[in-house]
């Protein structure tokens, strides 16, 4: 018989991971020994030092928090890790792969949330790509870990259904939810005793997703009306879809509505206090904008203070 509570050591750093964290912590199941997440970064305009998600919570609870710049050929982690006694390490979206000297100091393994239904959307950006690929389906793996990225067996998988008109926040929240948290839970019960076989991964299957960037953010008016929506919609709420016009940028927010009719790719059309982009098979509905160097605004506040904004174009 195993001797609960089991010593968790976490590793995370996003918002995502917040939540399970904290049902590791408030489950009597699980004892959380330590917690390892980024270093403090600078955000925002004012570029101000900022620790993660992670850490803020983990702080609430007094929990050892651990900040390396890597954990690849690092002693002196490594070494803190050895003097710290637990069963499993439990890795939710933390940012860097585990090397096999860290895996190995976990008594009975280690266990990672992954949102995609692995081997899918390996890597880095599996809920964007979701999205930007139009799926129809998605999904968390817990798997358990080895030293290739998002590679180990799988232990369970949850599904969900994608309806079109998920941001790539709605889904983080829903992935990240009670429902979820509770699947991990039960999905380590019944890893630690034995009631559940891992399944290796058919590499054959496999796909990946890197890090999105700005620039990947830029809206093509050219693509259908459906893949723009995607994109949209995928990068929201970072970096946010951007197109330009008169030279200025402007960030396009969701939600976005599809409607009957086309044209000229990324012609702005205005009528009854609507603002609707042509792309070359349907219209697109803006609803909210924000042009360069402003506030976020409505489109009809848009289109009232530029009255000569019909038939100028996107690009």
């Amino acid at each position: 018989m195993i001797k609960t509570p089991l010593k968790i050591l976490f590793m995370g750093t996003p918002e995502f991971a917040v939540a399970y964290l904290k049902s590791l912590i408030d489950s009597d199941f699980f004892e959380v020994v330590a917690v390892i997440t980024q270093p403090d970064k600078p955000l925002g305009r004012k570029q101000i030092i900022t620790p993660s998600p992670v850490k803020f919570e983990a702080l609430k609870h007094n929990l050892t928090i651990i900040q390396p710049e890597k954990l690849k050929n690092n002693p002196a982690v490594l070494f803190q890790l050895q003097k710290i006694e637990f069963d499993l390490i439990v890795v939710v979206a933390y940012g860097q792969i585990i090397p096999s000297d860290i895996l190995a100091l976990a008594k009975l393994g280690n266990i990672n949330v992954h949102p995609s239904l692995l081997p899918q959307y390996r890597g880095a950006s599996p809920i964007q790509n979701a999205i930007l690929n139009n799926e129809t389906t998605t999904g968390i793996t817990i798997m358990l870990m080895d030293e290739k990225m998002d590679h180990g067996p799988i232990l369970a998988q949850k599904k969900f259904i994608l309806d079109g008109t998920e941001t790539s926040e709605s889904l983080h929240q829903k992935m990240s939810d009670k429902l979820s948290t509770d699947f991990l839970i039960e999905t380590i019960q019944k890893f630690v005793d034995k009631k559940i076989t891992a399944a290796i991964q058919n590499d054959d299957n496999a796909t990946y997703c890197k890090l999105i960037t700005k620039d990947e953010a830029k809206i093509n008016w050219s693509d259908s009306a459906k893949n723009i929506s995607a994109k949209i919609r995928a990068f929201y709420p970072w970096p946010v879809a951007w197109t330009t016009l008169n030279h200025k940028k402007i960030k396009i927010f969701p939600p976005i509505k599809i409607t009957d009719g086309a044209g000229e790719p990324g012609k702005i059309l205005s009528e009854n206090n609507k603002l609707l982009v042509a792309t070359p098979d349907k219209l697109l509905e803006i609803f909210e904008l924000q042009i360069e160097g402003k506030n976020k605004i409505k489109a009809k506040d848009f289109i009232l203070g530029h009255k000569n904004i019909a038939h100028q174009s996107l690009e």
